[in-house]
């Protein structure tokens, strides 16, 4: 490293060295961050941010929690990673932890980097158990950016330039759409990938019976029913995973974002009789599931469970999302939904507005689909920092009225 460059401490000075050097595929606000610790986030000048996006859903237990931190540091001293050519304690610990928190059926891991990785293989083991080649999926989804899990997403903006590279084996319907979807599955159909909830597509929560309808469409046509659990698994909305809204049991679930906590990891979890269509040497990973990221995710998920934080997020989250609806009536809100904690507000005259008055007052916020305030903070969350938004948003609602 250049000598002097180690202590950058003013954001002109690390965006200069971006822009000179990094890919320019992101639009990035004008702040570094430092340091964090619990919804907060500290820049190099000490500015304190409250953090409602937690990395994209990410940072579930916040910023420097005392369990993940002592977890990496013990595991950082002992093995770091060895690959899959060996029997990985960390990661056989890990996939009973998650086997703990599923219905029986769903009692096999197989671990990745991330979701999008999680997305591919779980289709490319549907595509193995079935021996089909189609698949149905939602319009305004989205399942990563890979070619097969960028092939499944129903949105054009992200294919855009793509296209040569993407399959046309998927078939897609409007979300929320029960007719729609028994008409999209054929004979031919390996199977249904949904998100529960939509996260990129707005927080699009479908109607309560609609994963029971893809649950049943499955069964009769052998077809597999995937969740993309990635943004919304393991207590983001009020229950450990979002399928339990719905009573209903995928064939396939994948995950990631929260399951690391900040570090990267994804999963497929599937049943014991799918998981077998995956022999020696049909899928891999270098470092998927290796010690060090293990006992992290391991640390999550046991803290998750511990803590009760499903509970907490579907009691503070239920609180939250009416205190919001009562603040926003005919004032270019159009809509507050979601569960748990993962909320979004509809506004499609003010949404960016809203997030730049917002950042300007040091809470993070986020914007999908062009329209939506998207809240995601970190589960542990508390009463304060709600409180603190709500006067932020208010104050907002007002001054356009």
């Amino acid at each position: 490293m250049v000598e002097g460059r180690r202590n950058l401490v003013r954001v002109e000075e690390v965006k200069h060295l971006s822009e000179t050097f990094l890919f320019q595929n992101y639009s990035r606000e004008d702040v570094c961050f430092e340091r964090g610790k619990g919804e907060m986030l500290y820049d190099p000048e000490g500015n304190e941010y409250l953090d409602l996006v937690a990395g994209i859903a990410v940072n579930v237990l916040g910023h420097s929690h005392p369990a993940v931190v002592k977890a990496a540091c013990e595991q950082a001293g002992r093995l770091v990673h060895v690959s899959n050519l060996y029997q990985i304690r960390e990661q056989a610990l890990l996939a009973e932890a998650l086997a703990s928190t599923m219905p029986p059926s769903l009692c096999r891991s197989m671990f990745v980097n991330s979701g999008a990785e999680a997305n591919e293989a779980a289709l490319k083991l549907a595509v193995k158990k079935t021996g089909r080649g189609r698949f149905v999926s939602a319009r305004n989804s989205f399942h990563g950016r890979t070619s097969a899990s960028l092939s499944a997403t129903g949105q054009p903006k992200y294919q855009a330039g793509f296209e040569p590279l993407l399959s046309r084996s998927f078939d897609f319907v409007d979300f929320g759409d029960a007719e729609q979807l028994k008409a999209a599955v054929t004979s031919e159909t390996a199977g249904i990938i949904l998100e529960p909830i939509q996260g990129e597509g707005g927080i699009v929560v479908p109607p309560a019976d609609y994963l029971r309808t893809a649950r049943d469409v499955c069964d009769e046509k052998d077809a597999l029913l995937i969740l993309d659990e990635v943004q919304t698994g393991l207590a983001r909305t009020g229950r450990m995973y979002a399928f339990e809204h719905s009573g209903i049991v995928p064939d396939i679930v994948t995950l990631a974002k929260a399951l690391g906590g900040g570090f990267p990891i994804g999963a497929m979890v599937s049943s014991d009789e799918v998981s077998k269509a995956f022999s020696s040497g049909t899928h891999g990973s270098t470092f998927g599931g290796n010690p060090f990221v293990c006992t992290i995710a391991r640390t999550v998920v046991e803290t998750i469970v511990t803590d009760g934080l499903d509970k907490r997020a579907r009691d503070l989250g239920e609180r939250w999302i009416s205190e919001l609806r009562s603040l926003s009536p005919e004032k270019g809100v159009t809509e507050v939904r979601g569960k748990g904690l993962m909320i979004g507000i509809e506004m499609p005259e003010a949404a960016k507005e809203f997030q730049r008055y917002a950042f300007e007052r040091r809470i993070l916020v986020n914007v999908c689909a062009g329209k939506v305030v998207r809240l995601v903070p970190p589960l542990i969350l508390s009463e304060n920092a709600v409180t603190r938004f709500n006067d932020l948003f208010a104050a907002f609602l007002s001054s356009r009225s």
